[in-house]
């Protein structure tokens, strides 16, 4: 669902008919083609690939049919993107901690044995000791 999702946000024109549904709370196919530089036929299109992503919800009202965010994916894909971040934080952590090693001297020192990056930040912070 992730990569429906990035698909989605990756083109500007469906970023902004998700801004406008957002700030209008909701909205038509035919009330977003008059605030996009896009057609009627146009929103449609970008509103199914929204609505494949589940980003947005549909319901008819007589021959309308109204629009809405479905703000779940996109709060799972931030979710998903918060651990990703904690992953490349912690790899980050370890090079560095492995380079104020180099620079003390113990570049050789052998890190097989340490199994965690806390291992290697206790070591870093008894090194500065």
């Amino acid at each position: 669902m992730t990569e429906d999702v990035f698909t989605a946000l990756a083109d500007p024109t469906r970023r902004r008919v998700l801004d406008l549904l957002a700030e209008h709370g909701h909205g038509t196919a035919t009330t977003l083609a008059a605030e996009l530089p896009v057609s009627r036929p146009a929103v449609i299109k970008h509103l199914a690939v929204l609505d494949r992503a589940g980003l947005v919800a549909s319901q008819r009202h007589g021959r309308e049919v109204r629009y809405v965010v479905r703000p779940e994916p996109l709060l799972q894909t931030a979710a998903w993107m918060a651990r990703l971040a904690e992953q490349w934080d912690a790899r980050l952590d370890a090079i560095r901690a492995l380079e104020v090693l180099r620079h003390a001297g113990l570049g050789g020192i052998d890190v097989a044995g340490l199994e965690h990056r806390e291992h290697l930040v206790v070591l870093v912070a008894d090194l500065r000791r």
